[in-house]
């Protein structure tokens, strides 16, 4: 969104200021750093991430050791694409001078950073863990009640989790060899039962340990697991903070499709798009979704929930269709999404399904297709200078 002008100030004799001599002026007070924070702060949250580069500079050059400014720049440089002198910047938070223990936030941000060394990312997380540790038995032996000590001891706890969920991912993920060593069973099953015993109803644990279940074809119990986590969160409003971030409800949405569990799955996707029309892969899964339907309609008689396996199919390659567009327009790096979207597409043609024709009547103001709602059974400011 490009900027406004600020319209010139008409100076009256009322509005302006008295003529001070140069000798008599009072020099301008510089912010304070606490201001100087805030505002960079509040500008990270807007997404400005050059202006707030800007605000982190004027308080490292005041201060070349405040903790907090430093994990801001690099925030800030990985936000603007700067990988290499972002994990410099988190790497010298990890380092003397630096504070000791160092923030757990700069070993997390260094593990997702370290996706070519798969054993590296893993120390990385499991020294943020062992700093959270002891930052919650800290909270823990205060024994405050104070509502904003339990509200860090949950913000704790939510991150030992991650980072825990964080390790188990790299344990099972097939492009890395450690999924073949002998003891990756018992590691993931040993760090989910941390993230348990640290947060017993934690959804992103349990949804982490329905992935394990699956693994060890035991789907019985992976989809006990993923009920009780889409029973925690499938009623929440879009704004609340106890609703798991999009890459975690994608995740869910692949091991619904899995179990075969779809009207859940339509259902999460919803709410992922109500957030971000234009994220690539939850077309893609939807029209994944819709071509499971589709095939499960057709051999069961041709319908599935009053839809045609037709109909099903023709809302399956309209997804596929929005997918593979944002794909190329995002140029989205996800390659197997759109050479997946692309097949699919295919079987439809070849099955005689076409497309929806385009009709701006039948789009929102937005250029957004209306879709039928899924319902389910009972089952203060600083100017920078």
């Amino acid at each position: 969104m490009g900027r406004t002008r600020t319209k010139a100030k008409v100076h009256t004799k009322a509005t302006n200021p008295p003529t001070q001599h140069a000798s008599s002026a009072t020099p301008a007070k510089k912010p304070s750093i606490s201001s100087l924070l805030a505002k960079a702060q509040e500008l990270i949250v807007q997404c400005d991430y050059e202006l707030a580069l800007r605000f982190i500079g004027r308080i490292l050059e005041q201060q070349p050791d405040n903790v907090e400014a430093r994990e801001m720049l690099g925030v800030s440089l990985l936000e603007t694409g700067e990988i290499d002198a972002a994990k410099k910047a988190f790497q010298a938070l990890t380092q003397p001078p630096s504070p000791q223990p160092p923030p757990s936030s700069a070993y997390l941000y260094l593990a997702q950073l370290s996706d070519d060394d798969p054993r590296l990312a893993l120390r990385h997380y499991q020294a943020a863990v062992e700093i959270l540790l002891n930052q919650l038995k800290g909270k823990q032996s205060a024994q405050s009640v104070l509502s904003s000590n339990i509200s860090g001891e949950e913000e704790i706890k939510s991150n030992i989790v991650r980072a825990l969920v964080g390790q188990v991912e790299i344990w099972m993920d097939p492009s890395y060899d450690l999924c073949f060593e002998p003891e990756a069973e018992k590691t993931c099953e040993e760090l989910l039962d941390l993230a348990l015993r640290t947060d017993p109803n934690n959804s992103e644990a349990l949804q982490s340990l329905a992935s394990v279940r699956m693994s060890q074809q035991r789907p019985d119990e992976a989809k006990q697991m993923l009920e009780q986590v889409w029973a925690k969160w499938k009623d929440l409003e879009l704004d609340d903070p106890a609703l798991p971030p999009i890459p975690t409800r994608l995740s869910l949405v692949k091991l619904f499709l899995e179990l075969e569990i779809y009207t859940p799955a339509l259902l999460a996707l919803q709410g992922i798009m109500a957030t971000d029309d234009q994220e690539v892969e939850a077309w893609y899964l939807e029209g994944w979704c819709f071509f499971l339907m589709s095939e499960a309609a057709k051999e069961s008689g041709g319908k599935l929930d009053d839809m045609s396996w037709e109909e099903l199919a023709k809302d399956s390659r309209d997804c596929l269709e929005t997918c593979q567009v944002l794909h190329v327009n995002q140029d989205h790096p996800d390659k197997p999404i759109l050479e997946h979207a692309q097949e699919l597409i295919g079987k439809l043609e070849a099955l005689g399904i076409k497309p929806s024709p385009i009709d701006d009547d039948d789009q929102g103001d937005d250029g957004e297709r209306d879709w039928e709602d899924v319902s389910e059974d009972e089952d203060g400011d600083v100017e920078m200078e």
